[in-house]
């Protein structure tokens, strides 16, 4: 029998191994076996509260940028593989990626539980510091705070994992990372390579500042991030700039084209663009340039449009200025779409853990790292959850995330999880202060309790998982399936960030955070807690 047949053939198993025998007990004794189970991995969890802070804070620390991510992935797999599961590395043509599973008994739910792993350039923050203050001048950093999920994961995977063994529960975790989620460049490839094939539920965690899910396509965009090489010939600038031909020329033609088109393009739209290559030296006719776009929509055809077009536009520069070009695709994300009942249980879950007790102490620190930054919201942490509403009637433009490509393949949620401030800004500094400090800590095992939870939902509920998949089929995939943006073609844009690790990585390298001497990074770093105050005075 294949691993699909062990799967179908083990659901009535699933279903019957809490407490015995779960599907034969009345309705009353289900659910309470079903709380008593959540209890356990509850306490699981907070058992695990001291990995979770040690996770959390090595992650911080070693600060890497998306297709980078080696010491990350290192440190996780020697963890998980300590820890019984089974590694793959390299998945999808990804150096840095791979995935950890763990199998009980035959068949049970396939249940994947993902996060992403990658910093921000130039985000690198001492954390605990409330004003601006680099741990390694220029160096990348954890502004987004994807140093946190996977603690959340593995901490909530290994609770649930011991109640498994005991309970002798059938199912699979397939724990793994999103490589190069601010290039959009890691999920799709996984996607590709049929990762998600045998997953019945894909459980991804991400940070925030409160606990939060959803349901529908939210806000937001699919994307596509591709780059075009203009090549021309070079000659002296100055002796005989005839004999050549300016690639950045053609680079010039198309962002202006661009420019023109904007008009014409729907309001719901994003494009934004840099030059990648501009040429070597002024004196220099450029042979080669180089610009690089991401083309957001909010329709699979939509962002199909956007890159015929921009195809079209980038023609014509080369034609304006006799180059040539060529593209290549460094990334692209899918527009999401989650899944309800999932959503729904996770939210269950979300209003019996409740928010972190906040102290005084991360109250008073994060109302200071606001006002430091001129935050829009001055009130400190939240302390109410986020509510769960019916998606927008109108979805608005907003960020990307590569989540989407797999929310089209098997029913998905993303668990919002309570460790970073509100109103700091997104994909900036100030998004790490608190990354590797008690809010961040105590978010980290909030967002894993209600990780565990509903792990155990989709393993001793089976209407849940046959909801799951009806909504799946007959609302998500009813008239809309997945229409990949990879073709067999396209490969993962690996080299990218390598320059820039190489040059920050001996710094950062010295102050890697070393669990066996500090109890935590902020006392590696020498940091007290809570650091108030505006920072050192200015001269004038």
């Amino acid at each position: 029998m294949n691993r699909r047949g062990l799967i179908e053939a083990g659901r009535h198993v699933a279903a019957m191994a809490v407490a015995g025998v779960l599907i034969l007990a009345a309705p009353i004794d289900a659910q309470a076996a079903r709380s008593g189970a959540k209890a356990e991995v509850v306490r699981g969890v907070e058992e695990r509260a001291k990995l979770a802070q040690m996770i959390n804070d090595q992650l911080f620390s070693y600060s890497e940028l998306g297709f980078q991510e080696h010491e990350t992935a290192r440190h996780l797999t020697a963890l998980l593989e300590k820890e019984g599961f089974s590694i793959a590395r390299n998945v999808a043509g990804l150096p840095t990626a791979w995935t950890a599973s763990w199998t009980n008994g035959a068949g049970g739910p396939v249940i994947a539980i993902g996060s992403d792993v990658d910093g921000i350039p130039k985000a690198s923050q001492m954390p605990g510091i409330p004003w601006r203050q680099p741990i390694v001048e220029g160096a990348p950093g954890h502004g987004e705070g994807h140093n946190s999920g996977q603690a959340v994961n593995i901490v909530a995977a290994l609770a649930v994992k011991e109640w498994m063994v005991r309970t002798k529960m059938p199912g699979t975790l397939l724990i793994w990372p999103g490589i190069a989620e601010e290039l959009l460049g890691g999920k799709a490839y996984f996607v590709r390579e049929g990762v998600f094939k045998d997953v019945d539920v894909v459980l991804f965690s991400h940070v925030a500042s409160t606990l939060a899910t959803a349901w529908g396509q939210p806000n937001g965009t699919g994307l596509v991030s591709v780059e075009y090489l203009f090549k021309g010939e070079s000659a002296h600038a100055a002796h005989a700039p005839w004999r050549g031909r300016s690639a950045l020329d053609g680079v010039m033609a198309m962002a202006n084209g661009w420019e023109m088109w904007r008009e014409h393009l729907r309001t719901e739209q994003r494009s934004h663009y840099v030059i990648s290559d501009g040429g070597d030296q002024p004196n220099v006719v450029p042979p080669e340039a180089k610009i690089w776009f991401y083309l957001r929509e909010q329709s699979f055809d939509a962002i199909a449009k956007m890159l015929e077009r921009a195809d079209k536009v980038a023609d014509g520069a080369a034609n304006m200025t006799d180059t040539t070009v060529s593209r290549r695709v460094l990334g692209a994300a899918a527009i999401q779409h989650f899944n309800r009942p999932l959503a729904q249980a996770a939210y269950a879950n979300m209003v019996a853990v409740g928010m972190p007790k906040w102290d005084n102490d991360d109250q008073a620190f994060a109302r200071t790292v606001q006002a430091n930054i001129d935050a829009p919201v001055k009130a400190g942490l939240a302390t109410k959850l986020a509510p769960l509403g019916p998606p927008p009637e109108e979805p608005k433009s907003a960020g990307s995330d590569d989540i989407g490509d797999v929310s089209w393949q098997a029913p998905t949620i993303t668990i919002r999880y309570p460790a970073s401030i509100p109103g700091v800004p997104a994909h900036n500094w100030a998004a790490a202060i608190a990354m590797a400090t008690p809010i961040a800590h105590k978010g980290v095992v909030t967002g894993a309790k209600v990780m565990a939870m509903t792990m155990i939902d989709v393993l001793t509920r089976p209407k849940l998982l046959v909801d799951a998949k009806t909504y799946f089929r007959d609302v998500q995939t009813k008239d809309q399936h997945y229409v990949p943006i990879l073709t067999q073609d396209d490969a993962p844009a690996i080299w990218m960030n390598g320059e820039t690790m190489m040059r920050y990585k001996p710094e950062l390298a010295k102050r890697y955070y070393d669990p066996e001497r500090y109890e935590t990074y902020l006392e590696q770093l020498g940091v007290t807690w809570p650091t108030l105050g505006t920072g050192p005075a200015k001269s004038q």
